[in-house]
């Protein structure tokens, strides 16, 4: 298992990558991408146990779904540096007939990818219906999603929360990006989501809080208890209070930098904040 410093190394260099790819072409998400890149790290090199070599069906194997896919940086660049595909692929991002498109799909045979999630909202009730195959297979291993706050405003998910409760989903581990930041401003400012603790407790799940979500060591212990939860009956979420364009001073802390890429000057600027560790693409 890699120790701290290793997934700190892991993290910087995943920042770079977000950062040329998104600046290669002038477009995606940068600001999202940043603030998950702990979590993603974390995820892929510690929390989920997968198999050596990747199948859609996932047996026998934790499975991950990407609801908010216009996060897609930081997911493919974790992939490709964990060895799902070759990480010189990064350079193709966006580009027409590139297996690396914008949001994540599935026809171009990306290896991690298992569905396309371009559309808000849905990836719930997807992961869900996963959780409850692996019940059906008798697959004891778990289920992880990722979701973003402002995404809980689409009414899709809170069908997708009361069923899960109902139906005593207890083998998923969905998690809320708690940045308190969507694409027109802040969430406060355009549609407040009040308490999604109490939301979702309201709705019949466990709730775990990892208030500083880009800190590895509190990623790793605030799963590690959203873990020890699972299989009691409920379904259990996590809420990740992360900062938005995390790891690039001028990016943090607003909405700006949700869907826009930097300049040539601010892409130097970013990349100093986060010196080359492991070798860019």
């Amino acid at each position: 298992m890699p120790n701290t410093q290793q997934l700190e190394d892991l993290t910087t260099q995943i920042r770079r990558d977000i950062l040329r790819m998104v600046h290669k072409v002038n477009s995606g998400h940068p600001g999202g991408s940043l603030g998950c890149a702990e979590f993603f790290v974390a995820l892929y090199n510690e929390i989920m146990t997968t198999n050596d070599t990747f199948d859609m069906d996932g047996i026998g194997e934790d499975i991950f779904f990407l609801s908010n896919g216009h996060i897609s940086p930081v997911y493919y660049s974790v992939l490709a540096r964990a060895g799902y595909f070759p990480v010189e692929e990064l350079n193709t991002f966006r580009i027409i007939n590139s297996r690396l498109q914008g949001h994540p799909t599935t026809h171009e045979g990306l290896p991690g990818i298992r569905i396309a999630s371009g559309s808000l909202g849905q990836g719930m009730s997807v992961a869900l219906g996963a959780a409850q195959a692996k019940k059906l297979n008798n697959d004891s291993h778990l289920v992880y999603s990722l979701h973003g706050d402002g995404e809980l405003q689409e009414g899709q998910n809170w069908e997708a929360i009361m069923y899960a409760a109902a139906k005593k989903v207890d083998n998923i581990i969905a998690t809320i990006d708690l940045n308190g930041q969507q694409i027109d401003g802040s969430t406060d400012d355009v549609l407040p989501m009040g308490s999604v603790k109490g939301k979702f407790e309201a709705f019949g799940w466990t709730v775990v809080e990892i208030e500083e979500g880009n800190n590895i060591e509190a990623i790793l212990k605030g799963m590690a208890d959203a873990k020890s939860k699972t299989g009691q009956g409920k379904p259990v979420c996590v809420l990740l209070k992360t900062v938005m364009g995390n790891g690039v001073d001028f990016m943090m802390h607003t909405h700006a930098w949700h869907g826009k890429a930097p300049n040539d000057e601010q892409l130097a600027i970013g990349l100093e904040q986060n010196p080359e560790t492991l070798g860019d693409y």
